[in-house]
């Protein structure tokens, strides 16, 4: 299989979200990016223009749906509509970050389920296969009836500490819902794990409401979590942790939402080194010092070779 069957197969597109990474995944795949264009009408209206023969080629969107979400999820969408109406063979979805992950059940009266909603308008729209990476909630692959390829950015992550070399390394959850994820990523690092209970509200402020379970004095600390938002909620655990005689206190996820004050709250903050992947793309006001981001564009781009040649992906989940 090489890369002139891809060249005459397949074509790659970005919308607005993370063209960077897609770049980066064409560029492993040994393929141009494709040629589209996006416009908007002086009220907000989007229009979009594929510039290139589709017709019988298996087709791939590169779209997340971070900030602003609702303008990246009507861009996937119009799109989606254009692939089908230009005849694709197929339409793949690559959704390196699927925001609406976090709202997949109702936790309370007359609440939407946001995330089956975004995956019926997907899949209406046109998709006839959706890739994604680490979704919030994993059950969120059920509300598609179309092929999802969840993929893990955990080996990324964890091979990136795993160089470091770090001594006395303790895995830290920052809550007991992130305990299978923490329990996952120590594993790969041979390392144990603690957690945080807290108390009161998800980005809670107050110290009183946090506790450690679990030995962390004189450890290196790893606070792990799939999604960095505001940064509250890995800042206030890495000054519990140091607190209880944490010797340092990195922090690593998967997708950098970083949204309002998330740089102040983690450049304040004890922690060492925030370590994400590209899966968004953070714009330079957003960068700082004690941020590293991964790559994943290796792994999404073989995920694509696999799907287009009907080979496994399955191999992939632990990448």
């Amino acid at each position: 299989m090489t890369n002139n069957q891809l060249k005459d197969e397949v074509k790659v597109f970005s919308l607005s979200s993370n063209k960077p990474l897609a770049e980066a995944i064409v560029k492993e795949l040994g393929i141009d990016l494709g040629d589209c264009t996006i416009k908007t009408f002086s009220d907000g209206e989007i229009q979009i223009n594929i510039e290139e023969t589709v017709r019988g080629y298996d087709t791939y969107i590169i779209q997340s749906t971070n900030d602003p979400s609702d303008q990246h999820l009507m861009e996937t969408l119009i799109m989606l509509d254009a692939f089908k109406r230009a005849s694709a063979k197929t339409i793949n979805v690559v959704m390196p970050y699927f925001g609406y992950a976090r709202q997949d059940r109702k936790t309370r009266s007359r609440e939407p389920i946001t995330a089956k909603l975004i995956a019926d308008l997907i899949e209406k729209a046109g998709a006839t296969r959706v890739m994604a990476m680490d979704l919030h909630a994993t059950q969120v692959q059920g509300f598609f009836d179309i092929p999802v390829d969840h993929l893990n950015g955990q080996p990324i992550l964890a091979d990136y500490f795993i160089e470091k070399n770090l001594e006395d390394v303790v895995v830290v959850a920052p809550d007991h819902g992130s305990v299978k994820r923490a329990r996952s990523f120590a594993e790969r690092l041979n390392a144990p794990i603690a957690i945080l209970d807290r108390r009161g509200p998800r980005d809670t402020v107050e110290h009183g409401h946090l506790s450690v379970v679990g030995d962390v004095e004189n450890q290196t600390c790893i606070l792990i979590d799939d999604i960095v938002d505001t940064g509250r909620r890995i800042s206030t655990g890495a000054e519990v942790l140091i607190k209880t005689g944490a010797k340092e206190v990195y922090a690593t996820c998967t997708h950098a939402v970083l949204s309002g004050i998330a740089k102040q709250n983690i450049e304040l903050s004890p922690i060492k080194e925030l370590v994400a992947t590209d899966t968004i793309n953070i714009s330079e006001d957003k960068r700082f010092d004690k941020l590293t981001v991964l790559s994943t564009a290796e792994l999404f781009a073989e995920a694509i070779r696999r799907v287009h040649f009907e080979e496994p992906v399955s191999p992939l989940f632990n990448y």
